[in-house]
C-alpha cells in the first residue's frame, strides 16, 4: 500500500491539528480512537487519546470518500469523568472535488461532543451532536456539504445500535434535511490469535431526494499488533443506486471493495 499523495492546504490543516492535540491545552475527544491506548491525564477528571490511521481509501456510510485512494486520518478526544465528551477527526477526502471540476475541498474535519453513561451492567448509552465541516473553494449555487447531525446511541455487550438524525441538509444534497441514519455493529472476540469479528449494517434515509436511500454493510477481522496499534481488514458492499452515487469522474462511490486500515493509538 502506498503513501497518499496529499496537498499542501491539507498537510497543513493536519500539522495545525497534531499541534493542538498534542498541545497541554487541547480541549478535544474521539469516538474512534482503538482498544488498547493509553490515555494521557490532563488532571484528576480529564483523560486525552489521540488515534492517527493510515487507510487503503476512506469509506463512510459505505461511500468512497477517497476515489479508491489512501487516506490519512488523525483525531483526538478529551473526555471528562463524569461523562461529558468533545473531540476532533479528520481525514483527507475528494468526493467533493470529483463532484465538479470547479470544487476545491480536500479535507474533512469533524467536531463533536455528547455524553456517555452506564445504564444497567453491559448496558451504555451515548448521544451528543457532530459536524461535518469541509473547508474549500465552491462554485456560486453549489449546495454545502458542511452537515450536522444529532446521534444517540446504545450498546449491549458485544452490540450497539446509533440512529443519528441531520438538522442541516445532508451532505449536500438540497432539501434533505432531517434524513436518518440507522447503525447496527457488532465486535466480537474470536478467541483466536487475538482476532476481533467486526460486522455492521446500516440504512442511510435520504430525505426528499429520489433513488438516494440505500444500505449498506461490512465484515471484518481486526487485531491489536502492539500496544495501542491496530490493523483492520474489511469488506464494505452498498446497494446505492448508480444513478445517485456516480461520481463526475465516472466511478460509482457504492461499489464494494475490501478496505485495509492501519491505526495508531495515544
Amino acid at each position: 500500500m502506498s503513501l497518499p499523495r496529499i496537498p499542501q492546504r491539507l498537510a497543513a490543516g493536519f500539522f495545525v491539528v497534531a499541534g493542538i492535540a498534542f498541545s497541554p491545552f487541547a480541549l478535544a475527544q474521539s469516538t474512534a480512537t482503538e482498544p488498547g491506548s493509553t490515555p494521557a491525564s490532563t488532571s484528576s477528571d480529564y483523560t486525552l487519546t489521540a488515534n492517527l490511521s493510515l487507510a487503503s481509501e476512506y469509506r463512510y456510510r459505505g461511500l468512497m470518500q477517497t476515489n479508491s485512494h489512501p487516506a490519512l486520518q488523525g483525531g483526538f478526544d478529551l473526555n471528562h469523568a463524569s461523562g461529558f465528551y468533545i473531540g476532533n477527526w479528520n481525514s483527507n477526502v475528494s468526493w467533493l472535488d470529483d463532484s465538479s471540476p470547479a470544487v476545491s475541498a480536500p479535507l474533512e474535519m469533524d467536531f463533536y461532543a455528547g455524553f456517555k453513561t452506564k445504564l444497567a451492567n453491559d448496558v451504555m448509552l451515548d448521544a451528543g451532536v457532530l459536524r461535518y465541516y469541509y473547508p474549500g473553494d465552491y462554485p456560486t449555487g453549489y449546495t454545502s456539504p458542511n452537515t450536522t447531525e444529532v446521534y444517540a446511541s446504545v450498546g449491549y455487550g458485544v452490540f450497539n445500535f446509533k440512529y443519528s438524525n441531520a438538522l442541516t441538509n445532508l451532505f449536500g444534497f438540497a432539501g434533505s434535511r432531517h434524513s436518518q441514519y440507522y447503525d447496527l455493529s457488532a465486535n466480537l472476540d474470536t478467541g483466536f490469535w487475538g482476532l476481533t469479528a467486526n460486522a455492521h449494517v446500516g440504512y442511510q434515509y435520504v430525505r426528499n431526494v429520489a433513488d438516494a436511500s440505500y444500505l449498506d454493510w461490512k465484515l471484518g477481522l481486526s487485531k491489536e499488533l502492539a500496544k495501542g496499534l491496530t490493523v483492520s481488514l474489511a469488506y464494505v458492499d452498498t446497494n446505492a443506486k448508480r444513478s445517485v452515487y456516480t461520481n463526475a469522474k465516472g466511478r460509482f462511490m457504492g461499489r464494494e471493495a475490501a478496505l485495509l486500515t492501519l491505526t495508531q493509538a495515544f
